[in-house]
């Protein structure tokens, strides 16, 4: 089960509260069906952070990656200060 391109999320680190996890939230367009105006919306997800570096405000990309809990399937692949 080799991903040759696994997908890749840009998204800003909102808490870095637990050991070697931290919440990114990703904000995209969507269009609305009817009035076809765009609107945010933003989704929260768990990342995996290995040697704890990001912190709060960091701006992040994101790889999923296999299950690594119950609620994390993403991992930090390279980070930059805004």
């Amino acid at each position: 089960m080799n991903e040759k391109h696994p997908q890749r999320l840009k998204g800003t680190v909102v808490s870095t509260k637990m050991a070697k996890t931290v919440v990114v939230a990703v904000t995209r367009l969507k269009k609305h069906p009817r009035y076809k105006k765009y609107f945010r919306v933003t989704k929260k997800y768990k990342a995996h952070d290995e040697q704890e570096t990001s912190k709060e405000g960091d701006t992040v990309i994101l790889e999923s990656t296999r299950p690594l809990s119950k609620g994390k399937r993403w991992k930090i692949v390279m980070e930059k200060e805004i």
